[in-house]
């Protein structure tokens, strides 16, 4: 079985499969880069992203993905985690920091910050008290999602890590979002090129069936240069 996505604009078209199974596909290789270089070290793979632009990805958010499966590629290469996956949470998530009128700039953050709604336990919602003072998401009542990759302020505090060397962990930067929700993700999970693996991380992330597959089909759709 496969998912057809129609390409091509006016006429019948070209129908292009995307492969289904778990895990997604890898994508297009990330190619080598000093992970250590001083600044932003995902800025060494524009010419990478850019000629990804038929994705519909930001530039800016593409490379956060590439560096972070990059640095997990060194940390945990038992993990093998892709980019294709850390896209396909953020498709979900928030368009790729495009939710609503927010964007990221140029340096990674995105502007205006992105803050999900009060975890209130309201229908459909959890019910998470305040973890952080307000300090991320501006609620000392409730718990709110925030960033590009959506944590939970309790969840980013204990896993949050600065990918971009500016000095600070902050969430709703596309380059610290990406790099710790792949290490989120690896922890989880453990071996992501396996079905169970993958299967396991995503959940964890998020416990919906029909999540997991909105990702997998996202990623499946990247892995094969298509945008979604």
């Amino acid at each position: 079985m496969v998912t057809l996505i129609l390409a091509g604009c006016g006429g019948v078209g070209t129908l292009t499969p995307i492969p289904e199974g778990i895990p997604p596909g890898p994508g297009l290789p990330v190619p080598p880069i000093d992970l250590d270089a001083p600044g932003r070290s995902a800025a060494q793979l524009t010419d990478w992203a850019e000629g990804q632009h038929a994705l519909g990805i930001p530039k800016i958010a593409l490379e956060a993905y590439g560096y972070a499966a990059a640095v997990l590629a060194r940390s945990r290469p038992d993990c093998g985690i892709a980019w294709t996956t850390i896209a396909g949470i953020a498709s979900v998530e928030s368009k790729h920091g495009m939710h609503g009128s927010s964007e990221p700039g140029a340096d990674g953050a995105v502007r205006p910050p992105i803050i999900g709604i009060p975890l209130d336990g309201g229908p459909g919602v959890a019910e998470i008290k305040d973890t952080d003072g307000g300090r991320l998401d501006g609620d000392q009542v409730y718990d709110r999602a925030v960033g590009p990759l959506q944590f939970i302020p309790e969840t980013w505090q204990r896993w949050g890590v600065d990918a971009n060397g500016d000095g600070f962990i902050d969430p709703q930067s596309i380059d610290d979002a990406a790099l710790t929700a792949a290490r989120y993700l690896c922890a989880s999970g453990g071996d992501l090129k396996s079905e169970h693996g993958w299967q396991r991380a995503l959940l964890t992330y998020n416990q919906s069936n029909r999540y997991l597959r909105t990702v997998r089909d996202r990623a499946a759709a990247y892995s094969v240069g298509r945008q979604v």
